[in-house]
């Protein structure tokens, strides 16, 4: 069973950054994708990131080139920093792993990830 457990969210204005954490619990070895995923209210669940077991990344097309996802193994964290921050990018944003799909599935939203975060809110303001 693997635990995950987001933090740094926040209110930031439009243009600034933020960095996000999921501290990884449990048994994680098995995992072969990490990401992000957000829902903003009355939309639908978006992959936002992902990074696999061997370090290649995957981004959506909003975020490219603005956001970056990492992953520390040796900390069993998994980050997401931000730039460039829009008012669209507000949203709930989760962590999610899983052991069974590639990272070009398991971005996409209708995949179902088998580990969820509770989720940390990011707010930016114009």
């Amino acid at each position: 069973q693997v635990q995950l457990v987001e933090s740094g969210g926040g209110s930031v204005q439009s243009g600034g950054s933020l960095r996000l954490s999921c501290a990884e619990f449990g048994y994680t070895y098995g995992i072969i994708c990490m990401g992000w995923f957000r829902q903003a209210p009355g939309k639908g669940r978006e992959g936002v990131a992902a990074v696999s077991n061997d370090g290649a990344t995957l981004y959506s097309d909003s975020v490219k080139g603005r956001f970056t996802i990492s992953r520390d193994n040796a900390k069993n964290t998994l980050y997401l920093e931000m730039d460039s921050l829009k008012p669209e990018d507000t949203a709930m944003y989760y962590c999610a792993a899983d052991e069974r799909w590639r990272c070009t599935a398991f971005l996409q939203a209708r995949v179902e990830k088998r580990y969820w975060g509770q989720g940390t809110q990011v707010t930016v303001s114009s």
